[in-house]
Protein backbone atom coordinates (compact mmCIF):
# COMPACT_ATOMS: atom_id res chain seq x y z
CA UNK A 1 0.00 0.00 0.00
CA UNK A 2 1.55 3.20 -0.88
CA UNK A 3 2.08 6.20 1.78
CA UNK A 4 -1.03 8.61 2.28
CA UNK A 5 -0.22 12.30 2.31
CA UNK A 6 -2.25 15.16 3.35
CA UNK A 7 -2.17 17.80 0.34
CA UNK A 8 0.57 19.80 -0.12
CA UNK A 9 2.87 17.23 2.16
CA UNK A 10 5.14 16.30 -1.02
CA UNK A 11 6.11 19.80 -1.62
CA UNK A 12 6.87 20.74 2.06
CA UNK A 13 8.24 17.25 2.30
CA UNK A 14 10.68 18.81 -1.18
CA UNK A 15 11.83 21.41 0.35
CA UNK A 16 12.54 20.12 3.56
CA UNK A 17 15.14 17.91 1.80
CA UNK A 18 16.50 20.22 0.03
CA UNK A 19 16.81 22.36 3.24
CA UNK A 20 18.06 19.91 4.83
CA UNK A 21 20.95 19.10 2.31
CA UNK A 22 22.12 22.39 1.91
CA UNK A 23 22.30 22.91 5.51
CA UNK A 24 24.25 19.30 6.17
CA UNK A 25 26.88 21.21 3.09
CA UNK A 26 26.74 24.69 4.43
CA UNK A 27 26.77 24.73 7.88
CA UNK A 28 30.38 24.17 9.01
CA UNK A 29 30.89 26.64 6.10
CA UNK A 30 29.02 29.35 7.89
CA UNK A 31 30.25 28.93 11.20
CA UNK A 32 33.54 29.03 10.09
CA UNK A 33 32.89 32.48 7.58
CA UNK A 34 30.98 33.83 11.08
CA UNK A 35 34.00 33.86 12.80
CA UNK A 36 36.69 34.82 10.41
CA UNK A 37 34.17 36.74 9.35
CA UNK A 38 33.39 38.56 13.02
CA UNK A 39 37.49 38.62 13.53
CA UNK A 40 37.87 41.15 10.18
CA UNK A 41 35.33 43.10 11.14
CA UNK A 42 37.13 44.38 14.40
CA UNK A 43 40.48 44.87 12.13
CA UNK A 44 40.88 48.73 12.78
CA UNK A 45 40.61 47.90 16.89
CA UNK A 46 43.20 44.27 16.36
CA UNK A 47 46.22 46.36 14.61
CA UNK A 48 46.27 49.25 16.72
CA UNK A 49 46.40 47.17 19.32
CA UNK A 50 48.61 45.02 17.85
CA UNK A 51 50.88 47.87 16.69
CA UNK A 52 50.70 50.16 19.82
CA UNK A 53 54.50 49.43 20.40
CA UNK A 54 54.70 52.03 16.95
CA UNK A 55 52.60 54.52 16.96
CA UNK A 56 53.25 56.55 20.06
CA UNK A 57 56.83 57.40 20.11
CA UNK A 58 58.66 59.78 21.60
CA UNK A 59 59.57 63.45 19.50
CA UNK A 60 63.64 63.09 20.62
CA UNK A 61 65.11 64.67 17.88
CA UNK A 62 64.67 66.03 14.18
CA UNK A 63 62.20 64.25 12.03
CA UNK A 64 64.85 62.25 9.35
CA UNK A 65 63.71 63.01 5.94
CA UNK A 66 61.72 60.22 4.10
CA UNK A 67 64.43 59.16 2.05
CA UNK A 68 66.76 58.64 5.15
CA UNK A 69 64.21 55.94 6.50
CA UNK A 70 63.76 54.07 2.95
CA UNK A 71 67.41 54.07 3.66
CA UNK A 72 67.49 52.39 7.08
CA UNK A 73 64.11 49.92 6.31
CA UNK A 74 66.07 48.80 3.26
CA UNK A 75 69.52 48.41 5.08
CA UNK A 76 68.02 45.95 7.61
CA UNK A 77 67.06 43.69 4.98
CA UNK A 78 70.10 43.34 2.42
CA UNK A 79 69.13 42.72 -1.33
CA UNK A 80 65.44 44.45 -0.71
CA UNK A 81 64.24 47.28 -3.09
CA UNK A 82 61.55 49.85 -2.13
CA UNK A 83 57.91 49.17 -2.91
CA UNK A 84 56.37 51.67 -0.71
CA UNK A 85 56.00 54.15 1.65
CA UNK A 86 52.95 54.83 4.18
CA UNK A 87 52.70 58.48 5.71
CA UNK A 88 52.37 58.70 9.38
CA UNK A 89 48.64 59.89 10.45
CA UNK A 90 50.59 61.25 13.63
CA UNK A 91 53.95 62.51 14.20
CA UNK A 92 54.67 59.80 17.08
CA UNK A 93 53.64 56.80 14.55
CA UNK A 94 56.46 54.73 12.94
CA UNK A 95 56.68 55.40 9.78
CA UNK A 96 55.87 51.87 7.52
CA UNK A 97 58.10 51.08 5.04
CA UNK A 98 57.20 48.31 2.02
CA UNK A 99 60.06 46.55 0.75
CA UNK A 100 60.14 43.57 -1.73
CA UNK A 101 62.68 41.03 -1.81
CA UNK A 102 62.48 37.81 -3.66
CA UNK A 103 58.60 37.91 -4.18
CA UNK A 104 58.30 38.62 -0.70
CA UNK A 105 56.90 41.75 0.35
CA UNK A 106 57.74 43.11 4.38
CA UNK A 107 56.66 45.74 6.26
CA UNK A 108 59.54 47.48 8.26
CA UNK A 109 58.83 49.60 11.07
CA UNK A 110 61.07 52.68 11.59
CA UNK A 111 61.17 55.03 14.15
CA UNK A 112 61.62 58.45 12.20
CA UNK A 113 63.76 60.30 14.79
CA UNK A 114 66.47 58.20 15.72
CA UNK A 115 66.78 56.26 12.75
CA UNK A 116 66.02 52.68 14.22
CA UNK A 117 64.65 49.77 13.17
CA UNK A 118 61.44 48.85 15.64
CA UNK A 119 60.52 45.87 13.69
CA UNK A 120 59.43 43.64 10.73
CA UNK A 121 56.92 41.25 9.40
CA UNK A 122 56.45 40.12 6.11
CA UNK A 123 52.73 41.23 4.47
CA UNK A 124 51.73 37.33 3.83
CA UNK A 125 52.05 36.62 8.06
CA UNK A 126 50.12 39.87 9.18
CA UNK A 127 47.39 38.25 11.60
CA UNK A 128 44.69 40.04 9.30
CA UNK A 129 46.20 39.03 6.29
CA UNK A 130 45.82 35.35 7.50
CA UNK A 131 42.53 35.64 8.63
CA UNK A 132 41.31 37.00 5.22
CA UNK A 133 42.75 34.10 3.82
CA UNK A 134 41.00 31.75 6.18
CA UNK A 135 37.88 33.21 5.32
CA UNK A 136 37.83 33.52 1.60
CA UNK A 137 40.02 30.31 0.47
CA UNK A 138 40.59 28.43 3.69
CA UNK A 139 44.42 28.84 2.94
CA UNK A 140 43.77 26.49 -0.07
CA UNK A 141 44.35 29.06 -3.34
CA UNK A 142 41.69 28.27 -5.61
CA UNK A 143 40.27 25.16 -4.44
CA UNK A 144 39.23 26.65 -1.09
CA UNK A 145 38.05 29.85 -2.75
CA UNK A 146 35.68 27.30 -5.13
CA UNK A 147 34.42 25.61 -2.04
CA UNK A 148 33.52 28.70 -0.20
CA UNK A 149 31.88 30.09 -2.93
CA UNK A 150 30.04 26.96 -3.35
CA UNK A 151 28.37 26.84 0.40
CA UNK A 152 27.66 30.80 -0.08
CA UNK A 153 25.30 30.02 -3.52
CA UNK A 154 24.11 27.34 -1.33
CA UNK A 155 23.67 29.40 1.47
CA UNK A 156 21.10 31.20 -0.74
CA UNK A 157 19.07 27.86 -1.14
CA UNK A 158 19.15 27.40 2.81
CA UNK A 159 18.02 30.92 3.25
CA UNK A 160 15.61 30.24 0.84
CA UNK A 161 13.77 27.10 1.69
CA UNK A 162 13.91 28.11 5.02
CA UNK A 163 12.22 31.10 4.38
CA UNK A 164 9.21 28.40 3.25
CA UNK A 165 9.68 26.25 6.19
CA UNK A 166 9.23 28.88 8.41
CA UNK A 167 6.20 30.75 6.90
CA UNK A 168 3.27 30.56 9.79
CA UNK A 169 0.59 27.88 8.94
CA UNK A 170 -2.37 28.56 10.72
CA UNK A 171 -0.16 29.58 13.83
CA UNK A 172 -1.87 32.08 16.47
CA UNK A 173 0.45 35.00 17.31
CA UNK A 174 4.48 35.51 16.76
CA UNK A 175 5.88 33.47 19.15
CA UNK A 176 7.55 31.17 17.55
CA UNK A 177 7.05 33.26 13.73
CA UNK A 178 8.92 36.55 15.05
CA UNK A 179 10.40 36.14 19.04
CA UNK A 180 11.25 32.48 19.72
CA UNK A 181 9.55 30.22 22.69
CA UNK A 182 12.01 29.60 25.06
CA UNK A 183 10.06 28.53 28.22
CA UNK A 184 8.66 25.58 26.16
CA UNK A 185 10.57 22.91 26.14
CA UNK A 186 13.90 22.01 24.23
CA UNK A 187 12.49 20.86 21.17
CA UNK A 188 10.54 24.60 20.73
CA UNK A 189 13.75 26.34 21.71
CA UNK A 190 15.86 24.84 19.30
CA UNK A 191 13.19 25.08 16.54
CA UNK A 192 12.17 28.48 17.22
CA UNK A 193 15.76 29.99 18.23
CA UNK A 194 17.06 28.03 14.46
CA UNK A 195 13.52 29.71 12.88
CA UNK A 196 13.45 32.98 14.35
CA UNK A 197 17.47 33.57 13.56
CA UNK A 198 16.99 32.86 10.04
CA UNK A 199 13.93 35.08 9.27
CA UNK A 200 15.56 37.92 11.23
CA UNK A 201 19.11 37.19 9.24
CA UNK A 202 17.67 36.45 5.95
CA UNK A 203 18.22 39.50 3.90
CA UNK A 204 21.29 40.60 5.66
CA UNK A 205 22.54 37.14 4.85
CA UNK A 206 22.05 37.47 1.11
CA UNK A 207 23.56 41.09 1.31
CA UNK A 208 26.76 39.51 2.44
CA UNK A 209 27.18 36.41 0.14
CA UNK A 210 26.46 39.02 -2.77
CA UNK A 211 28.81 41.51 -1.77
CA UNK A 212 31.34 38.89 -0.64
CA UNK A 213 31.33 37.47 -4.45
CA UNK A 214 33.63 39.36 -6.10
CA UNK A 215 36.65 38.10 -3.65
CA UNK A 216 35.50 34.10 -5.10
CA UNK A 217 38.21 33.30 -7.91
CA UNK A 218 35.08 31.70 -9.92
CA UNK A 219 32.53 34.21 -9.85
CA UNK A 220 35.37 36.82 -10.17
CA UNK A 221 36.46 35.41 -13.12
CA UNK A 222 32.72 35.33 -14.59
CA UNK A 223 31.84 38.64 -13.90
CA UNK A 224 35.62 40.13 -15.42
CA UNK A 225 34.40 38.01 -18.78
CA UNK A 226 30.95 39.27 -18.99
CA UNK A 227 32.11 42.71 -18.33
CA UNK A 228 34.86 42.12 -21.31
CA UNK A 229 32.32 40.76 -23.24
CA UNK A 230 30.14 44.12 -22.41
CA UNK A 231 32.82 46.47 -23.00
CA UNK A 232 32.07 48.04 -19.03
CA UNK A 233 35.70 47.27 -18.30
CA UNK A 234 36.98 50.10 -16.33
CA UNK A 235 41.14 49.68 -15.66
CA UNK A 236 42.12 47.44 -12.76
CA UNK A 237 40.37 46.96 -9.57
CA UNK A 238 41.02 47.38 -6.31
CA UNK A 239 39.65 44.58 -4.37
CA UNK A 240 42.04 40.80 -4.52
CA UNK A 241 42.22 37.34 -4.03
CA UNK A 242 45.17 35.04 -4.14
CA UNK A 243 47.25 37.60 -5.12
CA UNK A 244 46.00 38.51 -8.25
CA UNK A 245 42.61 40.50 -9.37
CA UNK A 246 39.73 38.36 -9.60
CA UNK A 247 37.11 40.02 -11.78
CA UNK A 248 39.68 41.33 -13.90
CA UNK A 249 39.61 40.44 -17.88
CA UNK A 250 41.57 37.51 -18.86
CA UNK A 251 43.51 39.80 -20.47
CA UNK A 252 47.58 39.98 -20.33
CA UNK A 253 48.76 42.48 -17.51
CA UNK A 254 50.48 45.58 -19.25
CA UNK A 255 53.44 46.54 -16.91
CA UNK A 256 53.20 49.83 -17.58
CA UNK A 257 49.60 50.44 -17.31
CA UNK A 258 48.70 47.74 -14.14
CA UNK A 259 48.90 49.47 -11.17
CA UNK A 260 48.79 46.16 -9.16
CA UNK A 261 51.33 44.55 -10.69
CA UNK A 262 53.87 44.87 -7.69
CA UNK A 263 51.04 43.00 -5.64
CA UNK A 264 51.14 39.95 -8.34
CA UNK A 265 54.87 39.16 -7.06
CA UNK A 266 55.79 39.84 -10.82
CA UNK A 267 59.46 40.54 -11.74
CA UNK A 268 59.27 44.45 -12.33
CA UNK A 269 62.23 46.77 -13.24
CA UNK A 270 63.38 49.37 -10.81
CA UNK A 271 61.47 52.87 -10.62
CA UNK A 272 63.80 55.50 -12.13
CA UNK A 273 63.91 57.63 -9.16
CA UNK A 274 65.90 60.58 -8.55
CA UNK A 275 67.35 61.80 -5.13
CA UNK A 276 64.51 64.11 -3.46
CA UNK A 277 62.40 62.62 -5.38
CA UNK A 278 60.21 60.52 -2.46
CA UNK A 279 61.24 63.32 -0.08
CA UNK A 280 59.14 65.73 -2.45
CA UNK A 281 55.80 63.22 -3.06
CA UNK A 282 55.49 62.79 0.82
CA UNK A 283 55.12 66.83 1.34
CA UNK A 284 52.63 66.60 -1.27
CA UNK A 285 51.12 64.06 -0.22
CA UNK A 286 50.97 65.89 3.07
CA UNK A 287 49.06 68.76 1.87
CA UNK A 288 46.42 66.03 0.22
CA UNK A 289 43.44 65.71 2.41
CA UNK A 290 43.31 61.85 2.05
CA UNK A 291 41.72 58.86 3.67
CA UNK A 292 44.62 56.93 5.74
CA UNK A 293 46.32 54.86 5.06
CA UNK A 294 47.69 56.71 1.79
CA UNK A 295 50.83 54.76 0.31
CA UNK A 296 53.38 56.38 -1.73
CA UNK A 297 54.99 54.36 -4.70
CA UNK A 298 57.28 54.86 -7.93
CA UNK A 299 55.49 53.86 -10.56
CA UNK A 300 57.89 50.90 -12.49
CA UNK A 301 60.12 51.67 -15.33
CA UNK A 302 59.09 55.50 -15.38
CA UNK A 303 59.84 58.48 -13.65
CA UNK A 304 56.50 58.63 -11.99
CA UNK A 305 54.88 58.11 -8.49
CA UNK A 306 51.34 57.31 -7.13
CA UNK A 307 49.93 58.80 -4.26
CA UNK A 308 46.88 56.76 -2.97
CA UNK A 309 44.31 56.00 -0.33
CA UNK A 310 43.92 52.67 0.68
CA UNK A 311 41.31 53.17 3.13
CA UNK A 312 39.12 50.58 4.21
CA UNK A 313 36.01 52.33 3.60
CA UNK A 314 36.16 52.34 -0.62
CA UNK A 315 34.25 55.28 -1.67
CA UNK A 316 37.29 57.28 0.22
CA UNK A 317 39.60 56.40 -1.91
CA UNK A 318 41.55 58.19 -4.32
CA UNK A 319 44.55 57.56 -6.17
CA UNK A 320 47.04 60.26 -8.01
CA UNK A 321 50.18 60.09 -10.30
CA UNK A 322 52.60 62.66 -10.48
CA UNK A 323 55.58 63.59 -11.89
CA UNK A 324 58.53 62.78 -9.61
CA UNK A 325 60.61 65.36 -10.43
CA UNK A 326 58.19 68.75 -10.15
CA UNK A 327 55.54 67.08 -7.96
CA UNK A 328 52.86 68.32 -10.54
CA UNK A 329 49.84 66.04 -10.46
CA UNK A 330 49.63 64.27 -13.89
CA UNK A 331 46.03 62.06 -13.30
CA UNK A 332 43.95 61.45 -10.50
CA UNK A 333 41.24 59.19 -10.47
CA UNK A 334 38.84 59.72 -7.29
CA UNK A 335 36.10 56.67 -6.47
CA UNK A 336 32.44 59.08 -7.77
CA UNK A 337 34.88 58.38 -11.32
CA UNK A 338 35.06 54.83 -11.57
CA UNK A 339 32.24 52.81 -13.27
CA UNK A 340 28.74 52.50 -11.75
CA UNK A 341 29.17 48.54 -11.56
CA UNK A 342 33.18 48.85 -9.92
CA UNK A 343 31.14 52.15 -7.48
CA UNK A 344 28.26 49.37 -6.23
CA UNK A 345 30.89 47.04 -5.54
CA UNK A 346 32.82 49.42 -4.26
CA UNK A 347 30.20 49.91 -1.29
CA UNK A 348 29.22 47.00 -0.75
CA UNK A 349 32.56 45.22 -0.04
CA UNK A 350 33.01 48.72 2.47
CA UNK A 351 29.79 47.26 4.18
CA UNK A 352 30.74 43.69 4.30
CA UNK A 353 33.78 44.34 5.53
CA UNK A 354 32.54 46.66 7.83
CA UNK A 355 34.04 49.68 6.90
CA UNK A 356 31.56 52.50 5.24
CA UNK A 357 29.59 53.69 8.48
CA UNK A 358 32.16 53.46 11.08
CA UNK A 359 31.05 51.17 14.71
CA UNK A 360 27.65 50.75 13.54
CA UNK A 361 28.44 49.13 10.53
CA UNK A 362 31.09 46.96 12.59
CA UNK A 363 28.26 46.05 15.18
CA UNK A 364 25.66 45.56 13.15
CA UNK A 365 28.04 42.92 11.00
CA UNK A 366 28.80 41.39 14.13
CA UNK A 367 25.10 40.65 14.93
CA UNK A 368 24.32 39.46 11.33
CA UNK A 369 27.39 36.67 11.81
CA UNK A 370 26.40 36.24 15.55
CA UNK A 371 22.32 35.00 14.04
CA UNK A 372 24.63 33.30 11.34
CA UNK A 373 26.81 31.33 13.78
CA UNK A 374 23.41 30.83 16.07
CA UNK A 375 21.73 29.40 12.72
CA UNK A 376 24.84 26.79 12.34
CA UNK A 377 24.64 25.74 15.68
CA UNK A 378 21.01 25.51 16.29
CA UNK A 379 20.81 23.95 13.18
CA UNK A 380 23.05 20.71 13.97
CA UNK A 381 21.80 20.17 17.16
CA UNK A 382 18.22 19.70 15.89
CA UNK A 383 19.74 17.62 13.61
CA UNK A 384 21.52 15.24 15.95
CA UNK A 385 18.50 15.46 17.98
CA UNK A 386 16.05 13.89 15.93
CA UNK A 387 18.27 11.79 13.26
CA UNK A 388 17.85 7.88 14.43
CA UNK A 389 21.56 5.84 15.17
CA UNK A 390 23.10 5.04 11.95
CA UNK A 391 20.82 7.08 9.63
CA UNK A 392 21.78 11.02 7.96
CA UNK A 393 18.58 11.97 9.51
CA UNK A 394 16.87 13.30 6.20
CA UNK A 395 13.47 14.22 5.68
CA UNK A 396 11.27 10.75 4.20
CA UNK A 397 11.45 11.26 0.26
CA UNK A 398 8.41 10.97 -0.87
CA UNK A 399 6.39 11.55 -4.66
CA UNK A 400 7.94 14.55 -6.34
CA UNK A 401 5.71 17.27 -6.34
CA UNK A 402 5.34 19.10 -9.76
CA UNK A 403 7.53 22.48 -10.54
CA UNK A 404 6.16 25.36 -12.06
CA UNK A 405 6.93 27.45 -13.88
CA UNK A 406 8.03 30.39 -11.76
CA UNK A 407 9.94 28.26 -9.78
CA UNK A 408 12.07 26.85 -12.69
CA UNK A 409 12.59 30.22 -14.12
CA UNK A 410 14.03 31.50 -10.02
CA UNK A 411 15.96 28.53 -10.27
CA UNK A 412 17.27 29.32 -13.78
CA UNK A 413 17.83 32.90 -13.20
CA UNK A 414 20.05 31.76 -9.83
CA UNK A 415 22.23 29.71 -11.81
CA UNK A 416 23.12 31.65 -14.18
CA UNK A 417 23.43 34.83 -11.83
CA UNK A 418 25.83 32.16 -9.63
CA UNK A 419 27.47 29.90 -12.37
CA UNK A 420 28.51 27.42 -9.41
CA UNK A 421 24.92 26.89 -8.13
CA UNK A 422 24.31 26.09 -11.06
CA UNK A 423 26.79 23.29 -12.00
CA UNK A 424 26.60 21.77 -8.54
CA UNK A 425 22.78 21.65 -8.92
CA UNK A 426 22.62 19.58 -11.76
CA UNK A 427 25.23 17.59 -9.96
CA UNK A 428 23.28 17.06 -7.12
CA UNK A 429 19.76 16.67 -9.12
CA UNK A 430 21.91 13.89 -10.81
CA UNK A 431 22.49 12.33 -7.75
CA UNK A 432 18.67 12.70 -5.85
CA UNK A 433 17.01 10.92 -8.59
CA UNK A 434 19.28 7.73 -8.34
CA UNK A 435 18.40 7.93 -4.45
CA UNK A 436 15.54 5.37 -3.31
CA UNK A 437 13.10 6.55 -1.63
Amino acid sequence: MGLVTKPGTSWYNAVWRWHFYAGLFCLPFILWLSVTGTIYLWKPQIEAWQERAYDHLAITAVRARPDQIVATALAAQPGARFAKYERPETPTQAVRVLIARDGVDTRVYVDPYSLRVLGSVREDSRLMKTISSLHGTLLAGKFGSWLVEIAACWTITMLLTGLYLWWPRGAKGLAGVLYPRWRSGRRLFWRDTHAVAGIWVSLAAVFLIATGLPWANAWGSYLGAIRTATATTDGPVDWMIAGKSAAQPPAKPNPKTDEHAEHRGMAMPAATTRPGDLDRMVAVAGRLPLAAPVLIAPKPGTATWTIGSESANRPERTRLTLDGATGRILDRRDFAQRHWIDRAIGYGIAIHEGAFFGLANQILGTLVTTLLATLAISGTIMWWRRRKPGTPGAPIKLSRPRYGAILIASITALAIAMPMFGATLLAVLAIDSLRPR
